[in-house]
């Protein structure tokens, strides 16, 4: 999958300086932008403060923050997936048996994400390097950066915790938690310089100020805070056996009902859904909030007002500007449905399926327990983000809830596509993270770079109506939902025919 992550945020980051030179090609349109972020601090919470006005600060201004969270994503996910993945499935037990050090696999998963780090470095400053080498070599370490910062901190926690998906769960709040503490830092000040900027790695990477007089010396505290944690890892990896961890599981008995597989797949993933429906209202709740500044940022600028239109349709600026937002939670929520429908494989393959379906548990009710939950988990954060909306917006209520819930057909399609090659071909499980990265990118690029209609169809979320402002068209929305159904029944057919972990 590593290729899959850095040509997502490859091509995220490459296709900014054309679309940002579109935009603001002329210095009076590069002057109101940097005087509109200034003066607007709900626009420097969601992307960060502005530092020059040439293309190469711009385009760090604009996707820096968000690259350097992919490449944090990235690289937690594979070293979380080598080191305590490996353990809970046996496999590192088995490795471990032969003339392999204790801390082998440990030091080759940091390798494997400092390859996947310095390739996405690499890739960037050579496409950014037009717009200055300088500028493109900082903003290219300072991702790759940004991403080992979070891979040590991934193999710190994978040292305290037993599962995998909780070593997972863990990291990706310290990544929210920085995320929170950036946004907040530059919602106060307009150029990087509050204590709660400073406090988060993000805040380090948009101080590193690429494209407008690069801080060199910033690098200093990425390459202090890789070494401390590394070191730290290193140390704990080296007191602990394989399989054990320094803050256990608790033993049971479970409190609770587990009657019945529903309930044990809630148990199971009831605190993801949490995590995500707290992460989707306050996403809500700080889109709606800059709404009306996010209009009087486009202002008269025809390119900003079409890109907004390509992405949410026709309508008044600010309906598109909701409609645009709302899809860009809608595709994150794939991410969410793929994660959660991927749970049955994580359970199968670690071996706690078995002595589940050894009762009188069915193959169809044990993962259906987990399809309602990653389906009707998916429909929970869209309703709370269109609260949230609502709740930053201050209106349109109904309608916002309306166009948050239609997202859901195409999320369910690309949940449905999770499923059926679990179910078919479980070893091509995974490649649903391909799936629906193709789908963040088409939904997230495509409209920059005005993608021809054709591109933009391969996604589903290119078939729904654009609300709110557009025209409800219930055709696209019952097919995608008819489809979703399709796949999500060839899903469980295959599931039901095939050996359990075969």
């Amino acid at each position: 999958m590593m290729p899959v992550w850095v040509a997502v945020n490859t091509l995220m980051v490459l296709s900014m300086p054309n679309t940002l030179k579109g935009l603001y090609g002329t210095p009076a349109q590069r002057a109101d932008l940097m005087q509109q972020m200034a003066t607007n601090s709900s626009l420097r919470a969601l992307i960060g403060p502005v530092f020059d006005d040439s293309l190469g600060a711009l385009t760090a201004w604009r996707v820096g923050v968000y690259a350097g969270a992919l490449a944090a994503v990235m690289s937690l996910l594979v070293v979380v997936r080598h080191t305590r993945d490996e353990e809970e499935s046996g496999r590192q037990e088995l490795l471990a048996s032969g003339m392999v050090g204790r801390r082998a696999s440990l030091t080759s998963a940091l390798l494997a994400a400092a390859v996947a780090n310095a390739v996405l470095a690499l890739l960037v400053t050579a496409g950014l390097a037009g717009q200055g080498a300088a500028g493109a070599l900082a903003f290219g370490l300072g991702l790759a950066a940004v991403g080992m910062v979070f891979a040590t901190m991934a193999a710190i926690i994978a040292q305290l915790t037993e599962s995998a998906r909780l070593a997972r769960g863990l990291t990706a709040a310290v990544l929210g938690a920085a995320f929170v503490l950036r946004a907040a830092g530059d919602s106060a000040t307009d150029d990087g310089s509050s204590v709660l900027t400073w406090l988060s790695p993000l805040g380090w990477l948009e101080n590193l100020r690429s494209f407008a007089g690069e801080r060199w010396w910033v690098l200093l505290l990425f390459a202090a805070a890789v070494l401390i944690q590394g070191a730290a890892a290193y140390e704990l990896a080296g007191r602990r056996d394989v399989g054990m961890s320094f803050l256990p599981t608790r033993p049971g008995p479970a409190s609770g009902r587990l009657a019945t597989a529903g309930a044990l797949a809630w148990r199971l993933q009831r605190g993801s859904v949490l995590g995500w429906s707290i992460g989707f209202f306050l996403a809500g709740v700080a889109y709606g909030g800059m709404t009306d500044g996010a209009a009087d940022l486009v202002g008269d600028n025809d390119k900003a007002r079409e890109i907004f239109e390509r992405m949410g349709g026709h309508s008044a600026l600010t309906d598109a500007f909701l409609a645009s937002m709302i899809g860009m939670l809608g595709l994150i929520a794939a991410l969410y449905v793929v994660s959660s429908v991927l749970r049955l494989h994580g359970e199968e393959t670690s071996g706690r399926a078995e002595p589940v379906l050894a009762n009188a548990v069915g193959r169809l009710r044990w993962a259906t327990g987990h399809l309602s939950v990653a389906f009707g988990g998916s429909a929970l954060i869209m309703l709370l983000a269109g609260l949230g909306f609502a709740v930053g917006y201050g209106k349109e209520v109904g309608p916002i809830l309306g166009a948050c819930l239609v997202q859901l057909p195409a999320v369910w399609v690309v949940g449905g596509l999770a499923v059926l090659l679990y179910g078919v071909a479980p070893r091509l499980a995974m490649a649903s993270w391909g799936v629906a990265g193709a789908v963040l990118l088409i939904g997230w690029v495509g409209p920059a770079l005005d993608a021809p209609r054709l591109v933009l169809d391969l996604s589903p979320f290119g078939h729904l109506p654009k609300l709110p402002g557009g025209e409800m068209a219930w055709g696209p929305v019952l097919t995608l939902t008819g489809l979703a159904a399709v796949l999500v029944a060839g899903g469980l057919a295959g599931l039901r025919r095939r050996d359990i972990t075969s």
